[in-house]
């Protein structure tokens, strides 16, 4: 956004002021015509109302002979409503206007041009913007209110399915697995030696390795903690753009409201993080801490150090200046990291003990073979894709709105999307994670993460998509920033989903142990 040239001042009308003088080259003019046929538009913001209006104007008509004229709109009209000292309403329009022909032009020739402009207010009894449907501008585009409310309910049917789903496992086979193991010995005793066999397999005969602590304990704990803080960290952006904090005008909004929000959550990744690895027997909380603070801000700042080399050799205005780049090192500093050493702290003093349901053994089980779907790329493959089909609809419009000029204001739609995104993953973690104790395999703590966290991978590859397919994007500095900050997209998603997909495995697996009589 810049600001135009185009003087208007509160209720001073204006009658074909010149705006500027144009002298256009052959080469010029032929962009300018490729624009017009892309159907290139313009975007003004009066008094936070958008203005919208196409660049040119085409013709296509006749089969035989064809005709293909293309002018250019070097006259606007601008229309604005007033009530009292507040603009209800703003539009453009060509309607009375003649385009001028870019059509039979000399290869040599040069195109003279001058742009001029009329502004005309008139006062209206109308006193809030909302009372008249026209302040949005909502002809311009086609509406997508209704593709929004079938991605919903697309949403909501899966949702439904698979709570179901997990409500079959917990209501009916955990019973029945339940009440087959928690036959007493009295019981047991007439039965024969290969029905008991039968029975006393599954996820009861992995009771003393279930809870062994996994390989890796201080990075698994770092990943809980970062993406318990992404957690908040969204909630809190949806949460703000509810409340209308954000201005859809002002594009940086939501980028310095995140930067803040995440220095200010720092404290919730070092609490999470220190506390369960205090629980899981953790010594080096020190390390831990360094970890967990540079999980995420090391990526990140890898990430956005080539996106600004690139913007910089390109001599790109997105590139950020040395002062700003200081600013958000010192904000890290000073915030960031001592929030986060602070809530390590308080999670590794507040810490208890793991209190396993079961006794784990010394020596570790054998696991036996696992069957190819038991895999961890298969539970990958479903874990991710489920999620990421709940979003796939909503996620164009995001795509649209970062990556193009499409303006999302539906934020309600998009907390509750959020909030399906978290059901499905926690639903389809507990049941993926059944699945691999009913086949004696005690590997779970990983397993749970990497299979709801792969959504990561499927965002970015449907970023890969959007950028081949629905986007014009191209050259050197469009693709590193688009790649760059989608792979940064794609593993903060893996982080969030990993997190709420474990603690959903570990509440579920405490509770059908814990329910389980041991002899």
């Amino acid at each position: 956004m810049a600001e135009s040239l185009y003087e208007i001042r509160f209720r001073e009308n204006v009658e074909k002021r010149i705006l500027c003088h144009l002298q256009l080259s052959s080469t010029q003019v032929e962009q300018l015509r490729q624009a017009i046929e892309e159907l290139y538009y313009f975007e003004f913001v009066v008094d936070d109302l958008p203005i919208r209006g196409f660049v040119g104007y085409m013709e296509e008509s006749g089969f035989l002979p064809h005709s293909h004229k293309i002018g250019l709109w070097t006259h606007l009209d601008f229309h604005l409503e007033f009530h009292r000292d507040r603009i209800i309403f703003a539009n453009v329009s060509v309607r009375d206007v003649k385009p001028h022909s870019l059509d039979g032009l000399r290869p040599d020739e040069i195109l003279g041009l001058t742009h001029t402009y009329s502004v005309r207010w008139s006062e209206t009894s109308v006193e809030q913007r909302t009372d008249r449907r026209r302040g949005d501008d909502g002809g311009f585009f086609p509406r997508t209110l209704e593709i929004h409310w079938l991605s919903i309910i697309n949403s909501m049917v899966l949702v439904f399915l698979l709570v179901g789903f997990v409500a079959v496992i917990l209501m009916r086979v955990l019973r029945n697995d339940l009440a087959r193991y928690n036959l007493d010995e009295e019981t047991t005793s007439g039965v024969s030696g290969d029905d008991f066999d039968q029975g006393d397999n599954g996820w009861k005969i992995i009771h003393t390795d279930v809870f062994r602590f996994p390989p890796y304990r201080g990075l698994l704990c770092a990943v809980l903690g970062v993406g318990a803080q992404f957690l908040a960290l969204g909630t809190g952006i949806i949460v703000m753009a509810l409340l209308g904090m954000f201005n859809v005008h002002r594009h940086g909004a939501i980028n310095s409201a995140a930067i803040l929000l995440y220095a200010l959550t720092c404290c919730i990744s070092g609490y999470v993080s220190s506390h369960f690895y205090r629980q899981i027997g953790g010594e080096r909380w020190v390390w831990n801490i360094i970890l967990t603070t540079s999980l995420f801000s090391v990526p990140f700042f890898l990430t956005w150090s080539v996106v600004n080399s690139v913007h910089w050799a390109n001599g790109s205005t997105q590139a950020l200046p040395a002062t700003t780049i200081l600013l958000l090192l010192t904000v890290w500093l000073l915030v960031g990291f001592p929030l986060t050493v602070i809530g390590g702290i308080f999670g590794k003093n507040n810490a208890s003990l793991f209190d396993a349901p079961c006794r784990t053994k010394n020596i570790a089980r054998e696991i036996p073979a696992q069957p190819w779907y038991k895999s961890t790329l298969i539970h990958m493959t479903v874990g991710g894709f489920l999620p990421f089909s709940a979003i796939s609809v909503e996620l164009y419009y995001i795509f649209a709105t970062v990556w193009g000029r499409e303006q999302y204001t539906l934020y309600g739609i998009l907390f509750f999307v959020f909030a399906i995104l978290l059901s499905v993953g926690a639903c389809i973690s507990i049941a993926l994670t059944y699945f691999q104790l009913s086949g004696e395999d005690y590997r779970w703590w990983w397993r749970s993460v990497l299979s709801v966290g792969s959504t990561g991978l499927f965002i970015f590859l449907y970023s890969v998509f959007y950028y081949a397919r629905r986007s014009n994007m191209s050259g050197a500095v469009q693709t590193v920033e688009f790649f760059g900050y989608s792979l940064l997209t794609g593993y903060v998603f893996f982080l969030m989903l990993g997190t709420i997909s474990f603690f959903s495995s570990l509440k579920f697996i405490r509770y059908i142990y814990v329910n389980l009589k041991m002899d």
